[in-house]
């Protein structure tokens, strides 16, 4: 991982409850708005490499939407079968009210 930011969005763009993906450096990121904060994750699942966009976002967690596989926000740990591996993780930070990622 570098350690360089990417502007992402606007935070805005993203309300309380709400998510964006975008690629960055050829690498789809999903931006997640929950009441534990913003976490940055991989927009891919780990299964089959499905988007995640559509999924569901409960507790500080993401359901995949094709397998219904479950991935922690924070860790990018897979929760549920099919999925056995974790997704990636991204730091993440707000600068001027415009999310910025590091991929």
């Amino acid at each position: 991982m570098s350690n360089e930011f990417t502007r992402f969005c606007k935070l805005e763009d993203v309300p309380p409850g709400g998510k964006k993906a975008l690629k960055i450096h050829n690498t789809w990121v999903l931006v997640c708005n929950t009441k534990d904060g913003l976490f940055a994750v991989s927009g891919i699942c780990s299964h089959q490499a499905k988007p995640l966009f559509n999924g569901r976002v409960r507790n500080c967690k993401i359901t995949c939407p094709v397998h219904g596989a479950r991935f922690d926000l924070a860790t990018g740990a897979a929760l549920d079968l099919p999925a056995t591996q974790p997704i990636p993780v991204y730091e993440l930070r707000v600068i001027d009210d415009w999310i910025e990622v590091c991929v």
